[in-house]
């Protein structure tokens, strides 16, 4: 079986994985379950260690989300989606259909995806949030935790997103999949 490879940006090429490699890899043990990576298009790429902000503003919108949660629709927290058989990746908060296993979550299935960064932002506002519009993700919200200003993506199509929209502290963040939810990042 032929193996697939990446390029990496000094030139050389790396050895790329699918989601099921890792699968395979993490029950045989041979990658832990306590390690924190995202799979993106076959290359593992370490996730930074969570800071006090990061978790304030993730736990914060987290029990707000679950509060205006309709039944029909279910919140993931950290929960790996597998986009492709090359990319997985865990947004901080995720709202998909209720009823789907979460293997079988697919791009277009998430109606809302939020990253939350405070070392990461450049990497979740470009390369990550690319991705998430390549696979048909509805609406992406990247926070810096940080500024408390967000960043939501509507219209994904291949080629990115049709509308990335600015808000500040001040403004009332809403999500057209949760009719009930209105939130100010700066009440945080």
């Amino acid at each position: 079986m032929p193996v697939s490879l990446t390029r990496a940006a000094e030139g050389y090429d790396r050895r790329a994985f699918t989601v099921d490699e890792i699968l395979r890899m993490q029950e045989a043990g041979i990658i832990s379950e306590d390690e924190n990576f995202e799979l993106i298009e076959g290359e593992i790429v370490p996730m930074q260690a969570k800071t006090h902000t990061h978790e304030l503003i993730k736990s914060t919108l987290n029990i707000a989300f679950a509060r205006a949660l309709p039944d029909h629709l279910w919140l993931g927290v950290e929960s790996a989606m597998y986009l492709s058989a090359r990319t997985f990746v865990e947004p901080d908060l995720a709202i998909y259909p209720r009823g789907l296993k979460l293997e079988d979550v697919k791009g277009p299935d998430i109606l809302l995806a939020v990253e939350v960064a405070v070392a990461t932002l450049g990497y979740d506002r470009g390369v990550k949030a690319q991705i998430y519009a390549r696979h048909g993700v509805r609406e992406l919200w990247v926070i810096d935790a940080r500024q408390r200003i967000a960043w939501i993506h509507t219209q994904p199509s291949e080629s990115g997103w049709g509308s990335v929209a600015q808000a500040s502290p001040a403004d009332v963040l809403r999500a057209p999949a949760l009719p009930a939810f209105a939130l100010r990042l700066e009440d945080i």
